[in-house]
């Protein structure tokens, strides 16, 4: 029969296998996470144990089990315009800036890179932003603007792709007149216009691998997730990002992800009650 008491030696096994995978971080008294989060998979899986659990997670020729574990141990959590001011500086400070360049001919394309996209309210929040702007400001296009959204958990990007919520999931941030705009009601769901949905391009991600092949970003958005992180992944990923955003992009990240630590890849800057970042990378 299986148990779903972890010993501690095969905690060490698991939180070696979810770091590596994953790049989360358990503290010691972190085993009760993997008790309450796996313990549906080692049923499944037919484990006698977290060790022989281990050993199939280890050994496995594909990546299913993995995809299975890191959708159980990643949290979601996750709201409409999260914290307010990123989505107000995004429109009142930088917009204006790229959509001056945009009309002059300076620039052709503005591209957003949302990281840990959970499932698809932060991008879209992005997108809903830039429409709203460009319904305000004829002339810019939506178009004009790329956004790559990216999660490592497979069944977060379903759902994004989806992009269906319930009235509970919309009533986490949602304004009503976004809602009334943006959305349409089929039965107790809320479908978002395909005008915002196609503004977002979905891609599973893991934060661990190489940066750099995704390109260059004028926007990077990567908040609430290096908070798992140890601190040596932490600034592996700030360094990724100032590379990615050279040449004067920005990036946002929450306040309890403060680049304090970081002074020499990014410029703290301020709007009202908001910071955010310019790095310094040439």
């Amino acid at each position: 029969m299986a148990t779903e008491t972890i010993q501690p030696v095969e905690f060490k096994l698991m939180r070696s296998y979810i770091e590596k995978n994953c790049g989360i971080l358990l503290g010691e008294e972190k085993a009760y996470l993997i008790e309450t989060r796996l313990a549906g998979l080692l049923a499944e899986t037919g484990s006698a144990d977290y060790a022989a659990f281990y050993r199939l997670a280890s050994t496995e020729s594909g990546t299913a089990l993995r995809d299975k574990i890191v959708d159980a141990m990643t949290t979601n959590e996750t709201l409409w315009f999260r914290d307010g001011h990123p989505f107000q500086i995004l429109k009142n400070v930088l917009l204006p800036v790229y959509a001056a360049q945009l009309l002059s001919g300076q620039r052709f394309r503005i591209r957003i890179w949302s990281a840990a996209s959970s499932t698809g309210q932060e991008p879209y929040s992005i997108a809903m932003t830039i429409q709203e702007y460009c319904r305000e400001h004829p002339g810019v296009r939506p178009d004009q603007f790329e956004i790559i959204a990216s999660d490592i958990s497979p069944s977060a990007l379903f759902l994004a792709r989806a992009a269906r919520y319930d009235a509970a999931a919309l009533g986490r941030g949602m304004p009503d007149e976004y809602r009334a705009r943006y959305f349409k009601q089929d039965g107790q769901v809320w479908v978002l216009e395909d005008a915002v949905k196609k503004m977002v391009t979905l891609r599973k991600f893991n934060l661990q691998d190489p940066l750099d092949p995704l390109g260059n970003f004028d926007i990077v958005f990567c908040r609430y997730v290096t908070i798992y992180f140890s601190d040596a992944f932490k600034r592996q990923i700030f360094e990724g990002i100032a590379r990615l955003t050279s040449k004067g992009g920005y990036f946002f990240t929450s306040a309890v992800e403060n680049l304090q630590n970081s002074p020499d890849l990014f410029e703290p800057l301020s709007h009202g009650s908001g910071t955010y970042y310019r790095s310094r990378i040439d």
